[in-house]
């Protein structure tokens, strides 16, 4: 299963069209992000997030599976 986590700094300006565009499409004034995290923090949420979705390196046995 796959999914994101979309992490954004504080009053980061973010956007991929316009401001209006986002407000009349969506509906929403403000976008939607997971978390807001202070880049001083960003490293310990980062290791913290990784712990949880149990990212470890590749398991070579696996990858010799064909």
């Amino acid at each position: 299963m796959l999914g994101d986590i979309i992490i954004a700094e504080p009053n980061a300006y973010i956007a991929f069209v316009g401001k209006r565009v986002i407000e009349q499409t969506l509906n929403k004034t403000k976008g939607l992000f997971d978390l807001i995290v202070p880049r001083n923090l960003l490293k310990s949420v980062l290791t913290e997030l990784f712990k949880l979705h149990a990212f470890f390196p590749w398991n070579q046995k696996l990858s010799k599976i064909k």
